[in-house]
């Protein structure tokens, strides 16, 4: 493709050599000549100069003397690039011969239904559903338009799932929720997980990600949230909108979390606890405290990021400062003993 067609329908002022041929979208540090790639973080821009890439995509004003396409958000604008040049198989209409629905389920129209698919009683899904092999709705489960289920991802009874929500392999919606009750004898009740797991729009559960049934009420996961791979979100959890919760957070039970709330890889959230919107917490930190809106954590437990980045450089001084410190204290018993043995004369 021609990068003056990328620059039109990418919607992008085009700089340079209109006519060079693009044959793919790669990485600043893998693009071949006949590539293009992207940045978007100024303090990548020295990398521009050794890229082999035949064409770059950065934000305007932005000096290159290779051929660019100048766009306000050039991550954004590199993934649409993307899309140009791949295309996803595309599912195989109609229902397999292999899938067992029930009688008293709804399907709605333009699916694709794969190979030893299970549809339970009463399950409802709207119209563009595509189910991959394996997949499993349990009875009376409520799914909206154009839902995308990978191979073996399951979906539980009474659970809502809205529109164009996608499940990756794995995910899991509205598995119990871990509850039990002690008896006197110190062994565990199992309580009925009597609740529901409701996903909004545009969500989307990575690999193995589970979110949870309530014990009463629901789990709410809510409209254009991200859920990276072996993501858990526990019972009576709420997340709110357009977050980004990485592989291996933890959320336990009755977490509140904001809107817009990023929280890197392997975070964990102690229950009943509340992170205000825009909230973003780096990898490993540990929560155990509840989290103003617009804070930007770090550490166990959490603690703000600069205060974390200059604890942990004074950590690197620990061992220099104990032996200062040693030093230190043998001079002063030095000198004690002098002034005594002073005195004594």
């Amino acid at each position: 493709m021609k990068l003056k067609e990328m620059a039109r329908r990418l919607d992008c002022e085009l700089q340079g050599d209109g006519e060079t041929e693009i044959s793919g979208a790669a990485g600043i540090e893998e693009a071949t000549e006949s590539e293009i790639t992207f940045l978007s973080n100024p303090k990548y821009a020295p990398r521009l100069k050794d890229t082999r890439a035949g064409a770059v995509i950065v934000a305007p004003g932005t000096q290159t003397a290779r051929p660019a396409l100048f766009s306000k958000n050039p991550y954004y604008t590199f993934a649409k690039a993307i899309e140009l040049f791949y295309e996803p198989p595309k599912p195989i209409p109609g229902i397999h011969p292999t899938a067992a629905i029930a009688e008293t389920a709804v399907v709605g129209e333009d699916h694709s239904i794969g190979a030893n698919v299970v549809i339970g009683e009463g399950a409802r899904l709207g119209k563009g559903a595509t189910l991959y092999t394996g997949t499993v709705i349990y009875p009376h489960a409520c799914i909206g338009d154009d839902f995308l289920a990978h191979s073996h991802a399951v979906v539980r009874e009474y659970c809502r799932i809205g529109d164009r929500v996608i499940l990756q392999n794995g995910a899991v919606v509205g598995a119990d929720g871990f509850g039990f009750a002690p008896r006197q004898d110190g062994s565990l009740y199992k309580i009925v997980q009597s609740g529901i797991a409701v996903l909004e729009d545009d969500v989307e559960l990575g690999a193995y990600a589970c979110v949870d049934r309530a014990t009463v009420g629901e789990t709410r996961i809510a409209r254009g949230t991200k859920i990276d791979n072996l993501v858990q979100v526990g019972h009576g959890s709420r997340v709110g909108e357009d977050a980004l919760l990485a592989a291996q957070v933890g959320l336990a039970g009755s977490s509140r979390v904001g809107n817009r709330v990023m929280l890197a890889g392997q975070v964990g959230v102690a229950g009943h606890l509340t992170l205000g919107d825009r909230v973003i917490a780096t990898a490993q930190t540990g929560i155990a405290r509840s989290v103003e809106a617009g804070s930007r954590i770090s550490g166990t437990p959490e603690m703000e990021s600069a205060l974390w980045r200059k604890n942990y450089i004074l950590m690197q001084k620990f061992p220099e400062m104990v032996r200062t410190l040693r030093k230190l204290e043998r001079r002063v018993e030095e000198l004690e003993r002098l002034l005594e043995e002073k005195k004594g004369s």
